[in-house]
Parts: structure tokens; sequence; C-alpha cells
């Protein structure tokens, strides 16, 4: 048996904010990142809109990006002190993920993150507040997932959480609030979502329920991504963008990812590198992967014999327009399309072209093949790595081929 949970409603479309005022409730913190959000009206509006509603309001800003459990603590005793029944977060992925954890802790302050880290074991959230997650990216699609990654610097650890409870009940994806990326973080972001539709269509919980999803968000992908990068005022590629995130997010958080993800995680966790751009940098490599025509098959799904991921690619490349004669000619021309896009919105080739000296990153190599290989994503990722095979990925995504 299997399941597709999505958030109860959800918003969209240039102008969306204005549904804030379908809340009810008597108080709404609000929970934001930098101060851009600030700066740009963003937060004023909330607040109009949520006033409007008739409710009292209580501001959260400064959510660090990779947010910190001293954060969440914060968040967290500030909402214990002004009793909200709505939290609502906005801005990237960093702010909503924090604002998830926050919300765990507000409703069960006695818990810890060890207790928190079980992948669904979640206790009953909405005993306190309902949540709203409104992004001002095209990428993380967390406003639509049930997955939130909160980092203790202290100790080094970041702590994956993953359960339906953090589902927000409320999504509003407004283009408006996306018109400012700047081209960095409409490229690294916009890459992401490609990488999230690719995973899970060829995960191996992709179902049908998914499969439309990732096959629509990946086509808005490669023909609004340039568009948007190279003209960020065009609202029509904005909106595109938007939506093409959050059907990738409702794709994943039913069907999960793979080990493109894996390798990005560690990517960024050692070298600091952006999210999008350490999946970016992988992506081909995965793709020439996992399309081998007879891999292992998961230990843990041994319901087929093996994964038909060449003809899933395959599937993918005539979606988006690849025309060939046979599926390892579409898979092939999937991986050159894939490179021309990454090109026309300046992703660099290589790990070493971000900057990571050579000696720290084959220094760090083995750890972090050893901690792609147990990272969550790798169990639905449609061929089994060795860890031999994610090293050797590794060190073509950093010399390059």
């Amino acid at each position: 048996m299997m399941r597709f949970t999505l958030p109860r409603d959800m918003y969209y479309g240039k102008g969306a904010l204005e549904d804030l005022k379908k809340l009810q409730g008597k108080k709404a913190i609000v929970v934001s990142g930098g101060h851009s959000m600030r700066k740009g009206g963003f937060l004023d509006r909330v607040e109009a809109y949520l006033k409007e509603a008739g409710m009292e309001v209580k501001f959260f800003e400064g959510v660090e990006p990779d947010p910190s459990v001293e954060t969440v603590m914060k968040g967290a005793q500030a909402m214990t002190e002004f009793q909200p029944d709505w939290i609502v977060a906005i801005g990237g992925g960093s702010p909503i993920d924090a604002a998830k954890a926050m919300w765990a802790f507000y409703e069960y302050p006695d818990t810890t993150f060890e207790d928190l880290i079980v992948p669904f074991n979640f206790p009953k959230l909405r005993t306190k507040a309902h949540f709203c997650a409104i992004p001002s990216t095209s990428g993380t699609a967390t406003e639509v997932t049930a997955f939130s990654v909160i980092t203790d610097y202290a100790k080094g650890i970041k702590y994956p959480l993953a359960d339906y409870e953090l589902l927000p009940d409320m999504s509003i994806v407004d283009a408006d609030n996306m018109m400012s990326q700047p081209k960095g973080l409409t490229s690294a972001s916009g890459v992401d979502v490609l990488v999230h539709a690719l995973e899970a269509y060829v995960s191996v919980m992709a179902s049908d329920y998914t499969d439309g999803l990732a096959l629509k968000a990946m086509k808005n992908v490669f023909d609004y991504l340039p568009r948007a990068y190279n003209n960020g005022n065009d609202v029509e590629a904005r909106c595109k963008m938007a939506d093409a995130s959050c059907m990738a997010g409702m794709a994943f958080n039913n069907a999960f990812l793979g080990v493109c993800h894996s390798m990005a995680h560690k990517l960024g966790a050692f070298h600091h590198i952006p999210h999008g751009i350490a999946n970016a940098l992988m992506l081909e490599l995965v793709v020439a992967y996992n399309s081998a025509e007879v891999p292992r098959k998961m230990g843990t799904f041994p319901q087929y014999e093996y994964p038909h991921t060449r003809a899933r690619y395959a599937e993918c490349a005539r979606f988006v327009g690849i025309q060939a004669k046979n599926d390892e000619e579409a898979v092939n021309k999937l991986i050159e399309k894939i490179h021309a896009l990454k090109e026309a919105v300046g992703v660099k080739k290589t790990i070493a072209d971000y900057g990571v000296d050579e000696k720290y990153f084959l220094d760090t190599l083995d750890a972090m093949t050893e901690q792609a290989f147990d990272d969550q994503c790798t169990g639905a990722n449609p061929r089994y790595p060795l860890m031999s095979e994610i090293k050797e990925m590794y060190l073509k995504a950093y010399y390059g081929k």
C-alpha cells in the first residue's frame, strides 16, 4: 500500500498572497529570513492581510541560511510566549524549514531533536496551531513537503526531519514574491527543481500520481528557466517556474529523491556549495549512472526484477521534446539537453570551478562518500550504488570528464 499526501489548501498565481485573508484565528506569528522580505515590503503586506482577517500579528525575523538549533528554540520560545493559532512562514527554504521545527517544539516543548529525527515518527501536530507556508524562491518546494533540515553547529550535525505532520495546512505560491530573485539564485534553485522532478520520476517509489507532476515540472524548467534567468521581470516565466517548483515538490514529497541529492547534501555540508549548484554538478553523472541497462536492484524493494530506468529517462526526454530512434539515444540527448540548460543559466562545469581546494576535497572524499551512501535519499534511488561508484562520480564531478 502506498500513500499520496498534499497540503489541504494551495493558492497559486500572481497576487495569491491576498488569500492570507482567508485564515481564521486570533493570533499569527510570522517567521521570515533576512532583510529582503522586510525591505521588499512583503512582510508589511502579510501583516496587512492578516490584520484584515482579524488576527493579532507578531514577527520572528532573521532566520539564517541553514537554520540552527538555537534559532529554532528561540522561535519556539517566542511562540510559547505569544500562543499563536497560526504559524505563517515566508521566504526561502530556510525560514520555512525552521518554522516547521519551531512548530513541533511549540506544541511539544519537552521533545528533542533526537526524538524527531526518526523518520515518520512525529507526534500529532495542530493541537495548538496550524501552518501556512509562502515561498519566495522557485526551488526547495518546502511549502508542499514533509521535510525540514536543521543544523546543530556546535555538534556538526544536520538533523533531517521527515513526517507528513510537517506538511503545511495552507501553501501560497505567489510569483510576486519571486520577481526579485537574483540571477544566481534563479539559476541554482531552478536547476534544483529539475533534479527534484527527474529523481522523483525514476524513484523506486514513483507512481502514476507523481509521474504527471514530475513530467510537467521538468518541461516547465526547460521551457522557462532560461527566460526567468535572462529577464527576472518576465512574469510568465516566473509564474511557470513557481508552478514547476511546486509540482516537483508534490512529486518528490511522495516519491522521494535519489543519490544525486545524497551527494549534493554532502557537497554542501563539507564544501559549502549552494544546494542547487551541488545538485547541478552531479546531475548528468547520475543520469548516466542510473540508466545502466541492468543495474543492481534495491534490496528493500524486491517486487521487480530490475528497474527500467533507461526507459524512464527516455520517457522524460520525449516529454520535453527530444526525438530519438531508441531509448539509449533519447537518454544521451537528455544528458546533452541538461548540459545545455546549465550552460545557459551560468552553472560552471566542475566542483573545482567553484573554488574547492583539491587537497581538502580529496581529504574529505571518503567521508563524503560514506555519508552520501548512508543519506536517506539513497534508499529511493533506482540503482543501488556501491561506495566506490559514488566516489568515482565525485571525482568526475571535481575534475570534469
